[in-house]
C-alpha cells in the first residue's frame, strides 16, 4: 500500500489547489479523480462550460453593440448549438491540460477511479485499470457537487435537462422552461434571452438571487423582461410531462400551465458522497450529500478536512480554491489567513453582477448608519464607448467614519471592475480614497470616483441643511 502524507479526493477547484498546496510544503501527495479527465465539475460541466457559453452567446448575438448599431445587429443570424459548444470544448481541452499540467510538474500523483474509505487513513481506488489501496497521514475530501434530482421533473437528457446537460440539447428551442431562479438559472435564462429564445423563468421564492441586493436585483430582473423573460414568481412546479408532439408542460401548484420546447431543471444540488463510504471514516452527511466543517475545514475526524461545494455555501470555485489553499496549509500547521467577509461574489448573468461586503439590507437589519453612492455607466465614457449604457456601480460607506462597507456591480466587467473596491473595503479604507485617486480616462473604474462624489454630495447636503437648521433655532 502507497503512503502519502496528503491524500486529495477530487481535482476540482478546491482539490487542486490544495494538492498544489501541500506539494509545494514539500509533501508527498496524491488526487484520486473518479473520472478520466481532471478538473471537477468546474472545468467539464459548471463554471468554465457556463461562463464560455456566455462569452460565445455575447459574441454571436452582437449583444454588446447592438446600442451602437442597432437591435438588428448580429454576428450570426442562426446561431446553433453547434456554435455555442464548439467555443466551450476548446476552452474545456486547454482548461484540463493547464491543470494537469501543474499537477505534474509539482510531483502529484494522480489516481483516477472511485475513491471509497476503508479506515480513517486507507482508501480504495476502483478504476478502469484495476483497484488500488493508498493511505494517507491527512486526507482533503474535494469531491463538489451534482444537480440535484426531483421526482416531479423526469429528466430526459434530452428536452429535460439539468445543467450539467445543457449541450445536449438538440436545438436552440423557441420557448425554453427554466425551473429556479438561483444562480445557475437565472444565468442560463438570461443566455437563451439573449439569443432571442422566449424564456419562462419559474421560482418559488418571491425574488431571485436572495443574497444579492435588491436594488441590483431589481435591474436585474428589469433587464430579463426587457428581453422577453416571463418570470413566475412565487410559483412550485408540481409535475413536468412531455407532450406527444415533443412539448413540454409544466404543471403549477396554482394550477398554472406552462408550455415550452424544453425545459431547464436547476434547483439544487447534492455532494458526490454516494460510494465513498464515509462511515468507515467515521463521517456522515446530511440529506444534501453535505459534510460539516469547522472553521478550520476540518471534519470530525481531526486529520480530515472538506472544501469546496461538498460544505455548502457559497459554492463557489474562487472560495473552493482558497478553501482548498488554508486546508492544506492548516493540516501541516502552516499558518495561512483568510477573510471571508471580503470574498466576492461573481454571477454570470446577462448583465453580469458581482458585489463584496455588505447589502443595505444587511446594514439595515444591524442598524448601521450608511450611505450610499451610485454611478451609471451610460454617465462614464467607457460605457459608451463599450455600448453599455445599462450597467451601475453602488458604494455603500459608513456615514460617520466613511469606510466602505459593500460595492455592488452591475454591468460588462462588474467581476473585474470590483476588484478594485473589495480591496479598498479588506483594507479598510474610506470614500476618500476614491476622491484622491486618479483613474485611468476613459475606464470603467471612473464609476468608482463619481459614485464616491454622488454619495458624499448627499451627505454634504445633509450636513448644510442641518447647519440651516441650527442657524433658524
Amino acid at each position: 500500500m502507497q503512503k502519502y502524507d496528503l491524500i486529495v479526493i477530487g481535482s476540482g477547484p478546491g482539490g487542486q489547489r490544495a494538492a498544489i498546496q501541500g506539494a509545494k510544503l514539500g509533501k508527498r501527495v496524491a488526487v484520486i479523480e473518479k473520472k478520466e479527465v481532471v478538473g471537477g465539475a468546474c472545468i467539464n460541466t459548471g463554471t468554465i462550460p457556463s461562463k464560455t457559453m456566455r462569452e460565445a452567446v455575447m459574441h454571436l448575438s452582437g449583444y454588446q453593440y447592438q446600442n451602437v448599431y442597432g437591435m438588428n445587429y448580429r454576428v450570426k443570424e442562426k446561431i446553433t448549438m453547434e456554435d455555442l459548444m464548439f467555443r466551450c470544448q476548446h476552452v474545456i481541452r486547454t482548461e484540463c491540460d493547464v491543470t494537469q499540467n501543474q499537477m505534474s510538474r509539482n510531483n502529484v500523483d494522480l489516481h483516477y477511479g472511485a475513491a471509497n474509505f476503508i479506515d480513517p487513513h486507507a482508501i480504495r481506488i476502483q478504476g478502469t485499470r484495476g483497484t488500488t489501496e493508498i493511505s494517507g497521514d491527512k486526507i482533503v475530501i474535494a469531491v463538489g457537487t451534482r444537480p440535484a434530482a426531483s421526482s416531479t421533473v423526469p429528466i430526459n437528457n434530452r428536452t429535460i435537462i439539468n445543467s450539467d446537460q445543457i449541450f445536449n440539447l438538440p436545438f436552440v428551442p423557441k420557448t425554453l422552461i427554466v425551473v429556479g431562479g438561483g444562480v445557475i438559472g437565472t444565468e442560463y435564462a438570461s443566455m437563451f434571452a439573449v439569443l432571442g429564445v422566449r424564456v419562462i423563468l419559474i421560482e418559488k421564492r418571491p425574488k431571485l438571487l436572495e443574497f444579492a441586493d435588491d436594488e441590483i436585483v431589481e435591474a436585474l430582473s428589469y433587464h430579463l423582461r426587457d428581453h422577453h423573460v416571463t418570470m413566475r414568481l412565487g410559483e412550485e412546479v408540481v409535475s413536468v410531462e412531455e407532450l406527444p408532439d415533443g412539448s413540454i408542460v409544466a404543471n403549477l401548484e396554482s394550477k398554472k400551465k406552462v408550455r415550452g420546447d424544453a425545459l431547464l431543471y436547476s434547483i439544487g444540488r447534492q455532494g458526490n458522497v454516494d460510494g465513498l463510504n464515509l462511515a468507515a471514516a467515521g463521517l456522515d452527511s446530511d440529506s444534501r450529500g453535505r459534510i460539516k466543517v469547522d472553521e478550520q475545514y476540518r471534519t470530525a475526524q481531526s486529520h480530515i478536512f472538506a472544501v469546496g461545494d461538498v460544505i455548502g455555501f457559497p459554492s463557489l470555485a474562487s472560495v473552493s480554491m482558497e478553501q482548498g489553499r488554508l486546508a492544506a496549509c492548516l493540516a501541516f500547521g502552516v499558518s495561512a489567513v483568510s477573510n471571508p467577509d471580503s470574498y466576492p461574489y461573481g454571477i454570470y448573468t446577462i448583465p453580469e453582477i458581482s458585489f463584496v461586503g455588505k447589502t443595505e439590507e444587511q446594514l439595515t437589519d444591524e442598524d448601521v448608519p450608511y450611505e450610499v453612492g451610485v454611478a451609471y455607466y451610460r454617465e462614464i465614457a467607457r460605457g459608451q464607448i463599450r455600448g453599455d449604457t445599462t450597467g451601475r456601480l453602488k458604494l455603500i460607506f459608513h456615514r460617520e467614519t466613511r469606510e466602505i462597507l459593500g460595492v455592488h456591480v452591475i454591468g460588462e466587467g462588474a467581476s473585474e471592475l470590483l476588484h478594485i473596491g473589495q480591496a479598498v473595503l479588506t483594507l479598510k479604507g474610506t470614500v476618500d480614497y476614491f476622491i484622491n485617486t486618479v483613474f485611468n480616462y476613459p475606464t470603467l473604474a471612473e464609476c468608482y470616483k463619481a459614485a464616491a462624489f454622488n454619495g458624499l454630495n448627499k451627505l454634504a447636503g445633509f450636513e448644510n441643511q442641518r447647519y440651516k437648521a441650527a442657524e433658524v433655532a
